[in-house]
């Protein structure tokens, strides 16, 4: 029974990684910095020998930041959103200001990290990273877009009157991509296609040289009479330029200078004019 629940839980959250969304790319974007500390882990380990022991003041020091770090995170929530919004811009200001306080919870879990692994390496222990780490991870588990978390932030968001629609900017379509390990397959897909892509089949090279090599012979080979014919044209193209064609309007040396005829217009026709009646040119009235 208990392996049943175990196993319709896995599956929840294998069905809640792949789903194409805004929420499901920031759950990808937490759960890929969850195992981030192990590396550091390993390298520390290393380096101290694998002994556990520490001064106290380092320890102090790790506890002390992880401590606050985790306030930090339980305490911020994103800024309230102006009045007057529409559905719109409402919807893409809560994306991006949820987005925003993700992030910065994600670089608050990881503070502690570091500052216990630069500890533990000062006092030749890993008990100062065991600290950090017992405070960084539960950070990692807020920072991700449960319900409580995205009912805190769409309450924080609504606090000025102004409606926040954070779940449907949740439910927007993202791509499925992991952060680093997405861009890097991507890159090496490229790489692998111009290298392929840059590959020429055997004997391209050689049969295009040969290919160059009797169109140069035949052209060299090819009889001298057909260019004088060109020669003659070239040079029978290029004439002298008369004053005629330098200057429009100006006869050249060979036409007459004489002056021009100029075009007279035909006149039009006159009018006959017609004879005046007698008595005037109104008819009289009849009777």
């Amino acid at each position: 029974m208990i392996i049943g629940r175990v196993g319709k839980k896995l599956s929840k959250v294998a069905a809640a990684l792949r789903r194409p969304t805004e929420s499901g790319q920031m759950l990808r974007q937490v759960l890929f910095f969850i195992p981030a500390p192990l590396p550091a882990l390993g390298i520390v380990a290393l380096l101290v020998g694998g002994s556990l022991s520490a001064p106290g003041w380092t320890i102090l020091l790790a506890g002390s930041v992880g401590v606050a770090s985790l306030l930090l995170a339980l305490m911020v929530q994103p800024t309230p959103l102006p009045e007057g919004l529409s559905a719109e811009a409402s919807v893409r200001r809560s994306m991006h200001r949820f987005r925003q306080i993700t992030n910065l919870r994600i670089g608050l879990a990881l503070t502690p990290v570091a500052v216990g692994a630069a500890a533990a390496v000062v006092g030749g222990g890993l008990f100062p990273l065991f600290a950090a780490l017992a405070l960084a991870w539960p950070q990692l588990l807020l920072a991700s877009p449960t319900f409580f978390t995205i009912t805190r932030a769409r309450r924080a968001m609504e606090a000025w009157g102004t409606r926040a629609y954070l779940w449907a900017a949740l439910a927007q379509p993202a791509p499925v991509e992991w952060p680093l390990a997405t861009p890097l397959a991507a890159r090496y897909r490229e790489w692998q296609r111009q290298r392929e892509g840059g590959r020429a089949p055997a004997g391209t090279g050689t049969e295009s040289a040969e290919t160059a090599a009797e169109t140069g012979h035949a052209e060299q080979e090819a009889p001298s009479s057909g260019a004088e014919p060109e020669q003659s044209e070239a040079a029978g193209e290029q004439r002298p330029a008369e004053s005629g064609d330098i200057v429009p309007g100006f006869p050249g040396s060979g036409a007459a200078t004489g002056p021009r005829p100029v075009p007279r217009q035909p006149r039009p026709p006159r009018r006959k004019s017609q004879p005046q009646r007698p008595g005037g040119s109104r008819p009289k009235a009849k009777n």
